[in-house]
């Protein structure tokens, strides 16, 4: 019994499945099974149970096996045999799935929402830092200057793909298991396409079989928490290394950060790290329905009901990250000298004298070698390119002019980068233009509930 009963954790599917009931009490009084008397009692009872459920008077128990067998004994408890006859024409087979979809649409609507504010933070926090310069890493190691907002919006480009999935999957989604009974369709219910327009969906689900042992909007639901995890997980990474003492580029406000326990010198970025630990049960969750479902054959099988407590973790866990992101980051301060020294570190305008080189009609495999060398007599002089001489150019290489210097200047080689997409100042504001308009749209949309 208490490896089969799961109501007390499916118990917020409660107002779906009342959703549910009421479009099937409706398609009931169509087939005859309910009379329109009937039905009204029958509404209004689920009315009751309702307002019952919803401060607490109505609860399962333990023996209540699902969130479905608790809400027929209330009905019945109320209703008396009348209570009894909602079960004519569907399974808990369609009953389940049409739960947690119309939960996962709400829920969808619920995460676009928390991904939007933390997107809106990376957006609003980049708007202030447009000319901030910043040292771009590939491999860890300083390479080229960028934009520092340039950086904060790679992030909120890869937020906004999250909230594009959560659109795309309910458009993929949205659709009526209900009529499909246990597995054949029902006898009773033959008109799904008027339940499923009653609850919002944009038809009944095609195949009665599929709709029932289906669980890939589970799956992709896990997988794209999952992906917007590692997203918040790479953020969360970024943030560790920033505030650390050898970066010193961002503090975090203190209501985001924590002290050591035993040195008292300590700001511990926490929040970024339990986001980044959070991940981890986010692919978890994923991996594990897939694998759940990978060697079940059609249709409905009881191990499918573990489909429930692993996306309820991964969709709790969203909201509870995802908040304090959007926190963590609107009010982290932003040490911009300390930007714009790191800018220069490591050589990063090596790339733009090379480039120089190739204008001047250099075979860039050269412009690449002598470049090389020009680095290496700065780091036995422990010096920076700006700093050689003429005749420490020519040097290197006699096609190393004076007028090189023009591109050893950071600003420069950030509006040098001006093509779409690019660091230049400019282009950012673009981009950044871009995102905000992306994210007013998603905004519209998550507002526009099912229910």
């Amino acid at each position: 019994m208490r490896l089969s009963a799961s109501a007390v954790d499916e118990w917020r599917l409660a107002p779906y499945d009342l959703r549910g009931s009421r479009a099937h009490a409706r398609e009931l009084q169509r087939a005859g099974v309910l009379s329109a008397p009937e039905l009204a009692q029958m509404l209004a009872g689920i009315d009751a149970l309702e307002r019952a459920v919803h401060v607490g008077e109505f609860a399962p128990t333990p023996d209540d096996e699902d969130v479905h067998t608790a809400l027929e004994r209330g009905l019945v408890e109320s209703l008396g045999t009348l209570g009894g006859k909602l079960r004519a024409g569907r399974s808990r087979n369609d009953q389940s799935v049409n739960d947690l979809r119309l939960y996962l649409r709400d829920a969808a609507r619920q995460l676009a929402q928390a991904v939007g504010e933390l997107l809106a933070a990376l957006i609003e926090r980049a708007r202030g830092h447009v000319d901030t310069v910043a040292p771009g890493f590939t491999h860890l190691q300083p390479a080229q200057p960028i934009s520092f907002a340039h950086h904060l919006a790679a992030h909120a480009q890869a937020l906004a793909r999250d909230l594009s999935r959560l659109r795309d999957w309910d458009r993929r989604y949205a659709y009526s298991p209900l009529g499909a009974a246990a597995l054949a369709g029902s006898t009773i219910a033959v008109n799904p396409e008027l339940s499923a327009a009653e609850l919002g969906y944009h038809g009944p689900c095609p195949n009665s079989m599929d709709a029932v042992g289906d669980r890939d909007y589970v799956a992709e639901f896990a997988s794209l928490g999952a992906l917007c995890g590692v997203h918040l997980s790479r953020l969360g990474e970024e943030v560790c290394l920033w505030t650390s003492r050898q970066f010193r580029w961002v503090e975090l406000d203190d209501a985001y950060a924590t002290g050591s326990s035993i040195m008292p010198q300590k700001k511990n970025p926490d929040i970024a790290e339990l986001t980044r630990g959070a991940s981890a049960v986010l692919v978890g969750n994923a991996t594990a329905v897939l694998t759940m479902v990978k060697g079940l054959p059609l249709t409905y099988n009881r191990d499918l009901s573990w489909d429930k407590p692993l996306i309820f973790e991964a969709i709790d866990l969203l909201l509870l990250v995802l908040p304090a992101m959007a926190g963590m980051v609107r009010t982290m301060r932003v040490d911009v000298e300390a930007m714009a020294v790191a800018a220069t570190e490591g050589f990063t305008l090596a790339t733009d004298a090379a480039d120089w080189l190739a204008r001047q009609g250099v075979p860039f495999s050269e412009a690449h070698e002598i470049v090389g060398r020009l680095v290496r007599v700065c780091e036995e002089r422990s010096c920076a390119l700006a700093d050689l001489t003429d005749a420490d150019l020519a040097g290197v290489d006699a096609r190393l002019t004076p007028a090189v210097r023009a591109v050893l200047d950071v600003r420069q080689a950030l509006e040098a980068r001006c093509g779409f997409g690019a660091t230049a100042p400019a282009r950012v504001s673009e981009q950044l233009d871009a995102l905000e308009e992306r994210l007013d749209e998603t905004v519209a949309w998550a507002c526009e509930m099912t229910a």
